[in-house]
């Protein structure tokens, strides 16, 4: 018999199959339940009738559905009683937060989650997840969740993980369309790749150059100093940006709606301010 802890998985989609083989694979006793049954082909887990008796067979259940509303209609009849509950399904913030509660109510505790890496990265060297809620239950099975990857517990408040998991996802969809968009703009992308990566390093720099680290002093701040690049100008240069990628019969929408947002700074008074003034306008509702 295995020492290790007992774990459910409850999901059983490309996330939640790799989850399940990562914790079998690892020694833990694994129990999987699935909306649609027979996914568990090929997986060294324990395939449970219903989702009550999945939940039942282990101290520790980790989700991963499409939704929360998902889990809400799953485990409606499960004992949730001492049950911690990891929840990494996607959903809003506010969201998560009822969700807490639904669990205590029902005598569980809920950690939410955000994984931070697609399925065939689950386990690997750098995958990582953000987690909220109680400290103690993050800590009661941490050496079991760090099977999945590093474990970073931002904070108590349910919404935190989902805060985090979106502000990176947005990062990272932002940053690839973007060079998409430039891709198709010079037609060739590996020629433009070098380029690419070398302004993602220098971006990143920890050195006293490295502009990453410049603007989060600035926007920590709330000082945007613009003498020697102002807003202003930066402003007409989107404008050019979107003409560029007009001329050459290409979609607008991304560099249009960046153009956008710069002229909307300038005309509120932020035209002498730095780059970095831009977020006063993304903190005012529109």
């Amino acid at each position: 018999m295995s020492s290790r802890e007992a774990v459910t998985v409850i999901g059983l989609g490309a996330m939640g199959s790799t989850m399940a083989a990562t914790f079998a694979a690892a020694g833990h006793p694994t129990t999987v339940w699935n909306r649609t049954p027979g996914k568990a082909a090929g997986l060294d887990a324990r395939e449970a009738a219903t989702a009550a008796e999945a939940v039942a067979a282990s101290d520790l259940v980790v989700i991963s559905q499409v939704d929360y509303p998902a889990m809400f209609d799953s485990l409606a009849d499960a004992d949730l009683g001492g049950r911690v509950l990891v929840n990494l399904s996607s959903d809003s913030p506010e969201r998560l937060r009822e969700a807490s509660a639904w669990v205590a109510e029902r005598g569980g505790t809920l950690v939410t989650g955000g994984i931070m890496v697609p399925p065939p990265g689950i386990g690997k060297p750098g995958a990582y997840t953000f987690y909220a809620g109680p400290e103690e239950a993050v800590a009661a099975h941490r050496s079991t969740l760090e099977v999945l990857g590093r474990v970073d517990h931002v904070g108590t408040d349910p919404g935190l993980a989902m805060l985090y998991y979106q502000a990176m996802l947005n990062i990272f969809w932002t940053t690839l369309i973007s060079y998409f968009y430039s891709a198709s703009l010079i037609g060739n992308a590996e020629a433009l790749r070098p380029y690419v990566a070398t302004l993602l390093t220098d971006l990143a720099a920890d050195g006293p150059m490295g502009f990453l680290r410049i603007v989060t002093a600035e926007i920590d701040a709330g000082e945007y100093p613009g003498a020697q690049n102002n807003l202003h100008m930066q402003a007409v240069g989107a404008e050019h940006v979107v003409q560029a990628f007009s001329e050459a019969g290409l979609d607008v929408t991304v560099p249009g709606a960046m153009s956008e947002l710069f002229a909307r700074a300038d005309q509120a008074g932020y035209g002498a301010d730095g780059l970095t003034a831009l977020v006063e306008m993304i903190r005012k509702s529109s």
